[in-house]
């Protein structure tokens, strides 16, 4: 229990923002990408701690009252869930509510991002209500590579982390399925209600015997599920320009935040891939290894050889750990390959090589921008017909993304969009929507007449 003493003190910032045990707690997790929040809470209920996602956007105004305006959106929007659902435990429960049964989990990063702030700016506001103070918020940090020590024990911890990685690259490839063959299905609806029951399966599985590191269940898991959604496609209907979208992890990630524009990007008649989870994850380990890469080289010039040898001990661990990533994701992904083209996940290396290669943007000043930008162009060099940049208002990476991209696509004829949110519905947004995928259909007939020798009616306007 807090004290006056400590009641607005920074201290709340180490005594109730933290890496502390879980066990035995409800996990109150935001939601953020569907199939990946659902995935996570299993890999920790695997481990026997009670996590739930929570329910998502009922609480915007809640979140908004909250905050000035100031902050980006995913602030607002995850403030506004952990508010709403705390209130509704409390009036669920009443006098047998009690905040030392929960723990709020908010990931941060490190670097310029707001991000990396927003659990201590929730904690002071928790702390504005008495009967919430006492719920410590939990994270995950990419100083540390998502690292769990300290929310489970020590031998439980170095498995999760092995755990929760598949688990993400599962939802970047069942979330692949999904886009792939919803644009096309024989029925509508179909796609998304046997989702649903296959979420849960692959949830149950990994909640079951995930801890047990039996991968090959779940990568026959993902094979059905790709095998049963083929049936689904409708080969008579044509193949539809492919639109990319980058931008803020959260908001391209959370169909509320981004009033989802996938579904209506495919509505206008687009087969949408979205960036995916394991992409942000496979940077962090690839940032670090550069970070520390700089560190071997500022020792070497010194002569520490503490450091020296610090820095080689770390750098061969991060080289393990960045080949076990590259291996645990080409099992998955080749599962539904062999069955389905969807597209294949972006290689951080190609990525960094496509940025150097322009001289556009450097890893070096990192953000999500530079996998913003350089995710972009490697969609473009795959044959995508659009580009969407989905961000919060404000945001500073995605803001630099829009600057070095926007001009860039207009020159390489790519039909480019911003879509900024904030919670408000902007009155032209389909008028937005429908002529940039108007755009994007006339892309794709003119790039399919220019592989076949003709002249483009793209090409002669742009």
């Amino acid at each position: 229990m807090s004290t006056p003493k400590d009641e607005y003190s920074f201290e709340r910032f180490h005594t109730s923002v933290g890496r502390f045990d879980v066990s035995g707690k409800t996990l109150l997790i935001p939601d953020m990408a569907p199939f990946g929040a659902r995935l996570l809470a299993a890999c920790f209920r695997a481990f026997g701690v009670g996590a739930v996602v929570m329910e998502t956007y009922k609480g915007l105004v809640l979140g908004k009252e909250y905050t000035s305006g100031k902050e980006c959106f995913p602030c607002q929007v995850t403030l506004g869930d952990i508010l709403y659902h705390l209130r509704k435990e409390e009036e669920r429960l009443g006098p047998a509510f009690s905040p030392e049964n929960y723990a709020y989990f908010l990931p941060e990063a490190d670097g310029p991002c707001r991000f990396g702030m927003y659990n201590k700016m929730q904690r002071l506001i928790l702390d504005r209500f008495p009967e919430f103070r006492d719920v410590p918020i939990v994270f995950l940090s990419t100083g540390d590579a998502y690292g769990a020590g300290g929310l489970l024990p020590p031998e439980q911890a170095s498995i999760f982390r092995k755990l929760s990685y598949v688990a993400v690259i599962i939802a970047d490839v069942l979330d692949r399925i999904v886009w792939r063959v919803r644009p096309y299905e024989r029925q509508p609806g179909m796609t998304d209600a046997y989702m649903e029951d296959a979420l849960r399966s692959v949830c149950s599985v990994i909640e079951s015997s995930g801890a047990s590191l039996d991968f090959n269940r779940l990568h026959r898991m993902v094979e059905e599920i790709t095998i049963e959604t083929c049936a689904f496609l409708d080969s008579g209907k044509p193949r539809r320009p492919r639109i990319g979208i980058v931008g803020e992890i959260y908001l391209r990630s959370h169909p509320d935040s981004n009033q989802n524009i996938i579904r209506y990007l495919e509505d206008f008649g687009g087969e949408v891939v979205d960036a995916s989870l394991g992409e942000w994850v496979n940077f962090v380990t690839y940032e670090r290894a550069m970070k520390t890469r700089r560190r071997f080289k500022i020792a070497w010039r010194e002569g520490d050889h503490t450091q020296l040898r610090q820095a080689v001990r770390q750098l061969l661990d991060l080289e393990i750990e960045r080949c076990y990533q590259y291996w645990r994701q080409s099992q998955v992904y080749r599962r539904t390959l062999k069955h389905l083209d969807i597209q294949p996940d972006h290689s951080i290396r190609t990525i960094e090589k496509r940025l150097e290669g322009d001289h556009l943007f450097s890893f070096d000043i990192g953000t999500e921008a530079a996998l913003s930008i350089g995710g972009a162009l490697e969609y473009v060099h795959d044959g995508f017909d659009g580009i969407v940049n989905v961000f919060p208002f404000t945001c500073m990476p995605s803001t630099i993304c829009t600057a070095v991209l926007k001009p860039l696509l207009h020159k390489k004829g790519i039909p480019y969009l911003d879509a900024p949110c904030d919670g408000t519905t902007q009155p032209n947004r389909e008028v937005a929507l429908r002529t940039f995928m108007y755009q994007a259909k006339q892309h794709l007939e003119s790039r399919t007449a220019g592989e076949n020798g003709k002249a483009t009616k793209w090409q002669a306007r742009h």
